[in-house]
């Protein structure tokens, strides 16, 4: 089995497929890459167990075969090389790669051992933008929780309907709702995608306008980008009823430039107390307190910050943490925050930004005030 590949083109599919290979140590082999070469075309797998990625790239080849290349070694060794053309040939159980001038060996794993890649057999379909889907997970999957007893809830609910998509995630203390007005099924679907692979589709997707094509049954979900698949598991169970935690009536209104909070927020947080993170919002007329203590420690921070606020005065305490990573993951220069009382969730928008087809909307419960 021999081949010649542009170093460059090499690369960048050995680092797409590299983020899902390996973390199963019940099958070693999954520390490959799967090469099948079938003359000038080579597909390059990677897999966890749960999730498998191909992507398919032109090599100069006459030849067909397959062989499994542990994935960091080859990597690595890539990287190190400038755009040039390289060799590569199966010598017994080593792959040997040839540059202009030097020889590399690489020791080969059993191919046979490496598990069938699955055949998916699909009944629904849906085609959206690349970039559009890399949005709504990138808007999505940080608030996914880590809690294998609820896992549900490690996971983006991909909602469709015959109006609409929405994609969501909680974990129970902050939630996210990203709405698409310009996708629809024709019919009511949903699903439940993880964490890793959506994670993978983020980084891949999100600079390209062409299309993705997303197939999916009861059980896995397949999704098509050009010359990459990824098939993964889908997450069984019952999504909990995110609709009826969003407060729907939210008198209290706060305006405020988000660079100006978010970075409030980062020095504030310095001085909150560390196992609550909490900081100490209190609002009347167009003027935000912000503060935080540290009780522990005798750290205390106060904050004034000018803001254009419509309600009741209000007092009511936050995890930083959290409005950190909302404000981090929203890109328009001011936000609204709606709240209601200090022991009701508030409700987090952009105030500019979006463009008529798509809704954000960010959910994030209060921390009980020391008084």
């Amino acid at each position: 089995m021999k081949f010649i590949v542009s170093s460059g083109e090499l690369l960048k599919a050995l680092q797409l497929i590299s983020g899902v290979t390996g973390g199963n140590s019940s099958l070693p082999v999954l520390e490959n890459f799967l090469f099948d070469l079938d003359f000038d075309q080579l597909t390059i797998y990677g897999s966890d167990g749960e999730t498998t990625m191909k992507t398919s790239i032109q090599v100069q080849s006459t030849d067909k075969g397959k062989i499994a290349v542990p994935s960091k070694l080859l990597t690595d060794t890539v990287k190190t090389f400038s755009e040039q053309p390289l060799s590569f040939s199966q010598e017994g159980n080593q792959l040997e790669i040839v540059d202009e001038k030097d020889n590399y060996f690489i020791a080969l794993d059993d191919v046979d051992q490496y598990p069938t890649i699955p055949e998916l057999d699909t009944d629904k379909s849906i085609t959206m933008k690349a970039s559009v889907l890399g949005e709504a997970v990138a808007n999505t999957v940080f608030s996914t929780g880590n809690d294998a007893m609820r896992p549900v809830m490690t996971g983006v609910l991909f909602q469709f309907t015959d109006s609409e998509c929405r994609f969501v995630a909680t974990d129970a203390h902050r939630l996210v709702k990203y709405t698409r007005k310009d996708i629809n099924a024709g019919e009511d679907i949903e699903f439940i995608m993880p964490k890793k692979p959506l994670t993978l589709l983020k980084n891949a997707l999100i600079a390209y306008d062409d299309e993705v094509i997303i197939e999916f049954n009861e059980t896995n979900a397949r999704f098509t980008h050009n010359e990459t698949q990824w098939v993964c598991r889908l997450i069984d169970g019952k999504y909990p009823n995110y609709d009826a935690v969003i407060p729907k009536e939210n008198p209290n209104v706060l305006t405020i430039n988000r660079q100006l909070f978010l970075s409030s927020l980062k020095r504030a947080s310095l001085f909150s107390n560390k196992s609550t993170s909490q900081v100490r919002l209190a609002l009347n007329g167009n003027l935000l307190k912000l503060s935080a203590e540290d009780v522990d420690f005798s750290n205390k921070a106060d904050m004034s910050l000018p803001c254009d606020y419509n309600g009741e005065e209000l007092k009511i305490g936050f995890n930083s943490k959290f409005l950190n990573e909302m404000l981090n993951n929203i890109s328009s220069e001011d936000i609204t925050l709606e709240m209601s009382t200090p022991n009701r969730a508030g409700i987090i928008k952009p105030a500019d930004g979006l463009d008529e087809n798509e809704d954000i909307l960010m959910l994030v419960m209060p921390v009980m005030l020391n008084n």
